[in-house]
């Protein structure tokens, strides 16, 4: 098995000194898969506006925000992206890029990291809104040593997953809208995108910045708006993608984070099962199994990795 990207080497940083001692630039980065101008102007417009508020206050030196373009033709056009600069220059570096395939959530941010100068990178998705204050606010956790991760919450649907009330700690943080510091993500080689296509990336990313050391810090100070929609009965709505790619990293996160039981667990409901999304995601990892290219495991003693059911975390809500 080889180690590869998504592992974790002994990090060129120190959980014993504070990631932000003064003013830091941000660089948000978002993927983008078919989406459409008008979502990308509403959320670089909040982006916009939180970072001049932050710049305002001193906690920023500057903002930029990198879009990494996934579909299969670009979704802006030049005048597009010439607009969103326009409009959000004064304040907001705006970069674009077509990554000319589907890089998947993983590859795409590492991607966009690998140009992203900041201090921080604030990892977003396209259908996220940025309240006023939520980039100074969701610096406030990285002034205090030791912790790696910031994570914001989301508004209206907010996360099930639990996090101390005093302290903010949680089992992992959603790449939905999180913040790291630049040297940390490179540090830990970024996302795992040889293992993590699309979902648990940002769980692993979360559990090797731990294994480094550091704390993940749920700041509910620092909201967000996530557009997330629910049927009429308020359940979960998953595309064809979705169930399969949870599926798959479903398997992965077992073998990666050395829950054997888990994973034969999942093994043997999946090739059980009569849903072709579970069959086809059984059918790739036996073959790199086979072909020895699953990740090295990690936490042989499960001191950070937690497997709660079919979740990575305790969840604060009940579960219907």
């Amino acid at each position: 098995m080889a180690e590869g990207k998504g592992s974790v080497h002994h990090p060129q940083v120190s959980p014993t000194a504070p990631f932000v001692t003064g003013p830091v630039s941000v660089g948000a980065q978002t993927v983008l898969y078919h989406t459409g101008y008008d979502e990308v102007r509403r959320s670089a417009a909040s982006l916009a506006r939180s970072a001049e508020l932050g710049m305002a206050s001193g906690a920023l030196t500057s903002v930029a925000f990198h879009l990494g373009d996934s579909s299969s033709l670009p979704c802006l056009s030049d005048a597009e992206v010439a607009s969103l600069q326009e409009e959000f220059g004064r304040v907001l570096k705006v970069t674009y890029r077509s990554f000319g395939a589907n890089r998947g959530s993983a590859g795409g941010q590492n991607d966009l990291a690998a140009i992203n100068a900041a201090d921080l990178l604030f990892i977003q998705n396209p259908d996220v809104i940025a309240s006023p204050r939520m980039l100074e606010t969701l610096i406030e956790p990285l002034k205090t040593a030791g912790v790696g991760i910031a994570e914001a919450k989301q508004l209206p649907v907010e996360h099930p997953k639990d996090y101390d009330p005093k302290t903010g700690e949680t089992s992992w943080a959603m790449g939905a809208c999180l913040l790291i510091p630049a040297r940390l993500f490179k540090s830990i080689n970024g996302f795992d995108a040889d293992s993590f296509f699309m979902y648990c990336d940002d769980v692993d990313l979360s559990w090797r910045t731990k294994l480094a050391g550091f704390k993940v810090i749920h700041h509910p100070a620092a909201v967000v708006f996530h557009d997330k929609r629910l049927s009429a009965d308020a359940k979960w709505m998953p595309s064809a993608a979705e169930r399969y790619y949870s599926a798959e990293a479903a398997l992965f996160m077992a073998h990666k984070w050395s829950k054997a039981g888990v994973l034969q667990r999942l093994l043997e409901q999946f090739s059980l099962s009569p849903h072709e999304d579970h069959q086809k995601a059984y059918s790739v990892f036996m073959s790199r199994r086979e072909a020895d290219q699953l990740p090295a495991p990690l936490d042989p003693g499960h001191e950070v990795g937690q497997f709660v059911g079919d979740m990575y975390a305790h969840h604060r809500f009940a579960l219907l």
